[in-house]
């Protein structure tokens, strides 16, 4: 194993325990911050900046004003539309300790690998009992490579199993630094055209498909699809993506995703607008014929991961 570096430090937006469907067995997983893409159906819309954001929860508002004399910059006014000016905010916390009521939540807190392992240990049992493990997403790990390559050196030298949720949106050399030291990658293949990939997520996917032939020949690896109404949601287009995790090393599994609004909230809360707020959810059974080509090209094909 090669030396870790227990202080190197990251941002870290959440730790999510006990989760089942994200690597095998019961799993922690650490949400790392940034993200290149700006999905719109995006769940996690407070990963996307590298740097802390708060979120301002209007119900639970005081309106008592400490929140305004906190802040050194001048970023909170009740005449800003949203509450927060973000083009000021820098994410400094500072209106977050003197509201009284939880209606500011900072996203993001920087942490060392010592101070991530730490907590992790709380759940090194069930990772043993279960064959479980820790799992990386985001954002996107890939962002911050160097520190999730030394968070995931630190795993590996506590024995335990690791994954990563990826895009599969990064540098060459973030891919060589990161993907050596993942047991498993659950990697998004979200479409093949790239203007309808650029349409919906602001960027095309060419770095991605390139990408995705070094990862599947590093680690073994799960394609992932979130099934979106009006962007994939077609035979068609899932066939396509089977085609090409077919030309991919050792793929094996594919899941479908189907859309969901669980974090259609945060973009409130964050004053952004949800542009898929007229899309209906997709249910399992809503995936049968995707699912039916899926395995029409020899891969397991699981819905919902």
């Amino acid at each position: 194993m090669d030396s870790i570096n227990y202080n190197l430090s990251g941002t870290v937006f959440d730790i999510q325990r006990f989760s089942l469907h994200d690597g095998p067995g019961i799993r922690t997983i650490v949400f790392l911050k940034g993200c290149a893409l700006s999905c719109q159906w995006c769940s996690n819309p407070e990963s996307q900046k590298t740097k802390p954001v708060v979120m301002y929860k209007q119900a639970d508002c005081l309106h008592c004003g400490r929140c305004m004399t906190a802040c050194k910059l001048g970023a909170i006014s009740p005449n800003n539309k949203h509450w927060i000016d973000r083009s000021i905010c820098t994410g400094c916390g500072e209106c977050v300790n003197a509201c009284p009521a939880g209606a500011l939540v900072l996203k993001g807190k920087t942490m060392t690998v010592q101070q991530v392992i730490q907590e992790l240990k709380k759940d090194a049992t069930t990772y043993r009992r279960s064959g479980g493990g820790v799992t990386l997403s985001g954002g996107e790990p890939l962002m911050q490579s160097a520190f999730a390559a030394e968070l995931l050196k630190a795993c590996k030298g506590q024995g335990w199993n690791t994954a990563i949720e990826t895009t599969g949106l990064g540098t060459a050399e973030a891919i060589e630094t990161v993907i050596p030291y993942v047991d498993t990658v659950l990697l998004d293949i979200k479409h093949i055209d790239p203007e309808q990939h650029r349409k919906y997520t602001g960027s095309t996917n060419e770095v991605i498909l390139k990408n995705a032939v070094r990862i599947s020949q590093i680690s073994n690896t799960v394609v992932r699809v979130p099934v979106i109404p009006g962007f994939n949601f077609s035979v068609e287009a899932i066939q396509k993506i089977a085609e090409y995790a077919k030309t991919l090393m050792g793929v094996r599994t594919i899941h479908l995703l189907p859309y969901h609004t669980f974090g259609e909230n945060k973009y409130d809360l964050l004053g952004k607008e949800y542009l898929l707020k007229d899309v209906k959810p997709l249910h399992p059974e809503d995936l049968a014929a995707c699912k039916q080509a899926v395995e029409s090209y020899g891969f397991q094909c699981v819905i919902g991961g």
